[in-house]
């Protein structure tokens, strides 16, 4: 059985008090908090084994060397990767689309092209794409969504063409939760000769994936959603497109041999780790990956659905308020805003109840856009939270109503 106390207890922070009151987090799409296991995996390297990675032949460096290596074979598997070589360590998502966008993009984009974003993107899997377009001369298409937050694939075939290079995705949203049926995107998008490129930073928490069976080209996201430390974000490649791409950062650890006349590159995935590897985030996001495969995933997933649904029925019960997303398949997040009331003094007041919310346009404007807002109130749910927290955040809401209306 899930046994949500155990697990709690496995997240020390989640015994502190803010303003004398039990905290109750629920900003779990921003940054999730971490488990004891991964802490002590931290410690433990700056403690006892620190040393770079792929540069010494000492014992230090070639331990660390070890784990780092087995990091990224359990972040292979984890995903579904067919090689680990596939898997690219970066500073987050950001970095790993910027990769895509900046090695592939520079080498395969040409003038007169197209790229295809869906409405809902993150801005790391829009500005980016923004900014290619903009240097190359390509154009930006939009595939849109509904007012219940379905991305309307119908529309994807139109918007293609043999010009068009990518399709840049979400698995689930960040905003509505919604969560795509991928497959029919990437295979229209194959169909006429892109790549599909998958910000994975929801969906992997929630939900998972394999990359092989959703045959995407590329999969990014970021460790510190995970479970894992800050600073340390992943990104998967199909390895014909990895090994056609140039590297996007150059300095140490990705050169093979260098020369003031010519400098030859490592092998992936190390052609794509200029400098220093955040070896220690790392070997943090395989802690707490093994955290995560020693639970029954399938009664997380359970779990934190169970937590959307009565949060969904007890917020809807509000007078005035309106949730944002009612996809058929959404992970476990709710955004909303009361009518009359700031969704910044919303999330000020919960915050003196001890109720950690998002406020704002949570990096995905042209969501704020299509429902005319320009913010809205989100609380997104994780493994460690409680039906009595979501119950505490429904009258912490209804108080603020109560105080600000």
């Amino acid at each position: 059985m899930f046994d949500i106390n155990k697990i709690r207890e496995d997240f020390p922070i989640l015994s502190r008090e803010v303003y004398g009151k039990p905290l109750v987090y629920f900003d779990n799409g921003a940054t999730a908090q971490k488990p004891r296991v991964v802490i002590e995996a931290v410690d433990r390297m700056y403690d006892s084994l620190n040393a770079n990675v792929h540069r010494g032949v000492h014992y230090l460096s070639e331990e660390s060397t070890t784990l780092f290596e087995e990091a990224r074979r359990t972040v292979a598997e984890f995903i579904g990767a067919p090689q680990k070589e596939q898997i690219i360590f970066t500073a987050g998502a950001t970095a790993s689309l910027n990769t895509v966008v900046y090695s592939w993009g520079e080498k395969f984009v040409r003038e007169g092209d197209n790229i295809v974003i869906s409405e809902m993107e993150h801005h790391s899997n829009l500005v980016p794409w923004q900014l290619l377009a903009e240097r190359k001369g390509a154009e930006i298409r939009v595939l849109p969504f509904d007012d219940n937050g379905e991305l309307m694939v119908e529309k994807l075939p139109a918007l293609l063409d043999e010009r068009t290079k990518a399709v840049a995705v979400t698995q689930a949203s960040n905003t509505l939760g919604t969560r795509p049926c991928l497959k029919p995107i990437i295979d229209m998008a194959h169909r006429v000769g892109a790549i599909a490129v998958v910000d994975g930073c929801q969906g992997v928490v929630h939900g998972g994936v394999d990359v092989a069976a959703l045959d995407c080209d590329f999969y990014a996201f970021s460790g510190h959603k995970l479970y894992a430390p800050t600073g340390i974000g992943v990104l998967y490649g199909k390895m014909e497109l990895l090994e056609a791409m140039p590297p996007f950062l150059g300095g140490g650890d990705m050169v093979d041999r260098v020369s003031f006349e010519r400098t030859t590159f490592a092998p992936v995935p190390m052609k794509f780790e200029a400098g220093t590897a955040n070896y220690v985030g790392a070997i943090g996001l395989g802690a707490a990956i093994g955290y995560l495969q020693s639970l029954d995933l399938k009664e997380v997933e359970a779990h934190e659905q169970a937590l959307l649904q009565r949060a969904t029925t007890l917020l809807e019960e509000i007078d005035g308020l309106r949730i944002y997303g009612h996809a058929a398949d959404k992970s476990s997040l709710v955004s909303f805003n009361v009518e009359g009331v700031h969704h910044y003094d919303m999330g000020m007041i919960l915050d003196k109840l001890g109720i950690a919310v998002r406020t704002g346009q949570h990096c995905a404007e042209p969501v704020m856009t299509h429902y005319g807002v320009t913010g809205m109130c989100r609380a997104s749910f994780a493994l460690y939270n409680t039906m009595e927290e979501v119950e505490q955040l429904a009258a912490g809401v209804r108080r603020a109503v109560g105080m600000l209306r």
